[in-house]
């Protein structure tokens, strides 16, 4: 007697028992009712016994059925729970340079870690991108316009506004506002790493006469704050720095800053995946 018996058998034998229907269990299963009759067939074939009684109307279990069903149930439960375990060491490793989107980061980190049981864990670090290259992040999130890793994918999630910000000693305070063409006449701070506005971001002939240099977020807040320039970051910086010597200034007519998703594809790819589908989904919310 062959007993060849999968786990999909047994999904499949304790699902219609307990629903004693094989609509129902192909639904729940997400199969083809008739794929489901084969592999209650298939495992029935292997043990050599009958475990369901079936007739036009309705499906009960045989007694054999019952004392396997007790069996069965107590196998998947330990199997369950041995991979819950292993999914709670599983840990996602998303790259950032500094303020991750909200509420989109905390939606997307809690869709994700609900429907895998895996956890997330989040990196700041100065260049997300060579973070990725590097294989220290699995995904790193990047705002602003980029040149990729060879090979890697983009996911674009969104645009965010912009808005300006200078000292509250900078002449811009009293002026109120500020026209994206009218950058150019500005001292720009930028931040060459992962700054989402630069010098590459205007033409030739609009590109502000004088920039200035950081490394980093932090070298770019102080420097701004200094009074050494002015500064173009995504409007959510207004909610999210606090900061006493810094104003923010409506800035119009500027293009958005789009923020994407990037990874490696060969980079745990089922957890990647189930990440950008969380991610989607919480955009979408």
């Amino acid at each position: 007697m062959s007993m060849d018996v999968e786990l999909r058998h047994l999904r499949a034998f304790t699902s219609v028992a307990r629903h004693r229907s094989f609509s129902r269990a192909a639904e729940e299963l997400l199969i083809t009712q008739p794929a489901l009759s084969r592999t209650i067939a298939q495992l029935e074939g292997n043990l050599n016994v009958r475990l369901l009684d079936r007739s036009s109307r309705h499906v009960e279990l045989t007694a054999t059925g019952a004392e396997f069903l007790l069996h069965a149930e107590r196998v998947l439960f330990t199997l369950d729970q041995a991979l819950a375990v292993v999914r709670h060491k599983v840990t996602l490793r998303l790259g950032f340079s500094w303020l991750l989107p909200d509420p989109w980061a905390q939606q997307a980190v809690s869709h994700f870690e609900q429907d895998t049981g895996a956890s997330v864990t989040l990196t700041r670090t100065d260049d997300p991108l060579q973070a990725l290259r590097q294989r220290a992040v699995d995904i790193a999130l990047v705002r602003g316009d980029f040149d990729p890793p060879r090979a890697a994918r983009t996911v674009h999630l969104y645009d965010e506004p912009r808005i300006a910000v200078c000292s509250e000693h900078c002449d811009l305070v009293r002026l109120g506002h500020l026209g994206w063409a009218d950058v150019q006449h500005w001292p720009l701070v930028v931040n060459t790493v992962s700054g989402t506005t630069g010098p590459w971001s205007w033409s030739v002939d609009q590109c502000p006469e004088q920039i200035i240099e950081t490394a980093n977020y932090d070298e770019w807040l102080e420097t701004v704050a200094a009074n050494r320039g002015i500064g173009i970051v995504p409007e959510m910086a207004q909610r999210r720095t606090q900061h006493p010597a810094l104003r923010f200034i409506p800035l119009t007519e500027a293009p958005p800053s789009p923020v994407s998703l990037v990874y490696l594809p060969d980079a745990q790819r089922a957890l990647v995946r189930r990440f950008l589908d969380a991610a989607v989904r919480a955009e979408h919310e």
